[in-house]
């Protein structure tokens, strides 16, 4: 049986990397001798990728790394990423597109290609698999080839054949492999290895009744669309969304109210693209050419993943007024180079105060100071004054609930500054920062003790009595005395 599309006979290419993550770990930073990759596995440590001399010193994935030392010393090893590995067959799909337009995942480390029709564009079969071997070969990469008229037969001639099946002749091609080679689950191809199925030729020879009242369908599903009495569709992957737009003028503009104008009107286009993928523009990049083959850009990065244009548009007036127009901009080029999801928000009957001024506030100043100089103290999870707050970036971070503390605190914290005064209770006259105070009103003593077991540089022994301190002189002071060294120290001020 065959395929046939559009009267030409369909040709499936199955490209199999078998060390796909350790190949693309040695592409970067080459090794010379046996390497691995390792991941943990059910609280073990197992070799997860190996190189070519790492199989020839009789290592095998799944090993234990501790074995693999063993019989291997000199093992150099890296742990693996497998969402590094994914990504990165994605862009070898997106390479592959270059023979076809039609081309999908293959499991974890293989690729799968419809190249019916545009073999000629290579000169033939074996020209187009030489080039493909040539290049990948070139970029450091094993990989296994298999060609047939249907995806069952081109993967199973990947990983156990790595041939050429001629048209109208699959059986014969494949009939010699492993009945493993269908892609059958594990247990129904140990089953039919136990009845002395082996090979996929016996299992095409017996009475397909007998095969599917043992096995059930799944059996003889996968040999129908190896030998291609069942279909078997490739489902290429989309290419991601380009969030860019561009506008050429049929007469060079020069004035910032008409960059401006047209920035209005690719900023409403690209918004409805975000709009339809649900995602908002976190930095954008406006290109100005200009008519002497010279270009300008203007980078805004916000605060918030934004898609309103009205928004945006006041964010860009700094930008673009410091931009030199020459002889005359004649296109404008707008692209979202950083995006986030932004997922459509449920609209209340209630009104509510308008969102998104602290964030274009933020914005305005960042694009002045840039994004990274402005941060906000955010709250820890600490009773340790020290450890109560964490800084973090104002644009990459959201604003989180205030301090829980049973005892009110400081607006402004320093490190602790010693004073002079005695026992326990605050002193009633004292000098802090070259000025003399008198203290009107205590409140206290909070005892803190320090979180001992975490490494800290400062505060790791003893513990500190808190009093709140209302001087005659209106500063309101947070000390505190320490009873182990008696000592009193001042290190906050509350507003």
């Amino acid at each position: 049986m065959f395929v046939m599309f559009d009267g030409i006979s369909r040709r499936i290419v199955s490209l199999w990397f078998p060390r796909l993550s350790s190949d693309r770990v040695l592409r970067q930073c080459p090794i010379e001798g046996p390497f691995a990759l390792t991941l943990k596995q059910n609280n073990a440590n197992r070799i997860y990728c190996l190189n070519t001399e790492a199989l020839r010193q009789g290592l095998e994935r799944g090993m234990a790394y501790s074995d693999a030392r063993a019989f291997c010393p000199d093992l150099q090893s890296a742990l693996a990423d497998p969402r590094q590995d994914h990504r990165f067959l994605h862009v070898l799909r997106r390479w592959a597109t270059r023979y076809c337009p039609w081309v999908g995942l293959e499991g974890e480390d293989g690729l799968v290609l419809d190249i019916t029709g545009s073999t000629h564009l290579f000169g033939g079969e074996e020209m187009l698999l030489a080039d493909m071997r040539r290049r990948l070969a070139r970029a450091g990469f094993a990989v296994q080839v298999g060609l047939a008229e249907t995806r069952g037969a081109a993967w199973a001639l990947a990983h156990y054949g790595e041939g050429v099946a001629k048209s109208h002749e699959t059986l014969s091609a494949i009939g010699g492999l492993p009945i493993a080679a269908l892609r059958l689950e594990e247990k129904d191809s140990i089953a039919l290895q136990r009845l002395g199925l082996r090979r996929i030729s016996d299992l095409a020879g017996t009475p397909r009744a007998t095969v599917a009242q043992r096995f059930g369908p799944g059996v003889l599903l996968r040999l129908d669309q190896a030998l291609g009495a069942q279909s078997e569709e490739i489902s290429p992957l989309a290419d991601p969304p380009h969030y860019g737009v561009r506008l050429t003028f049929p007469e060079p503009i020069g004035m910032t109210d008409d960059v401006m104008a047209g920035t209005a009107r690719l900023l409403e286009t690209l918004c409805d693209k975000l709009k339809a993928q649900q995602a908002g523009a976190r930095v954008l990049c406006l290109t100005l050419d200009r008519v002497d083959h010279d270009s300008q850009q203007v980078e805004l990065r916000l605060a918030r993943p934004l898609r309103d244009a009205r928004r945006i548009l006041p964010l860009f007036e700094r930008g673009i007024g410091e931009v030199e127009a020459g002889f005359g901009i004649e296109r404008m080029r707008l692209e979202a180079t950083q995006v986030e999801p932004l997922p459509v928000e449920q609209i209340g009957h209630i009104s509510v105060a308008p969102k998104g001024q602290l964030e274009d506030l933020i914005t305005k100043i960042g694009t002045r100071i840039g994004l990274d100089n402005i941060y906000r103290f955010q709250p820890a999870n600490s009773h340790t004054p020290e450890r109560s707050f964490i800084i973090a970036s104002a644009a990459f971070s959201e604003p989180e609930a205030g301090w829980k503390h049973t005892a009110p605190r400081p607006v402004f914290l320093f490190s602790p500054e010693a004073i002079a005064g005695r026992g326990r209770t605050p002193p009633m006259r004292f000098r802090w920062r070259r000025m003399s105070f008198s203290t009107g009103r205590a409140t206290g003593p909070e005892r803190i003790a320090p979180e001992w077991w975490l490494e800290n540089e400062g505060w790791h022994s003893g513990v500190r009595d808190y009093w709140r301190v209302e001087t005659l002189q209106g500063r309101r002071l947070w000390m505190f005395y320490t009873p182990q060294n008696p000592s009193w120290f001042v290190q906050g001020e509350f507003a």
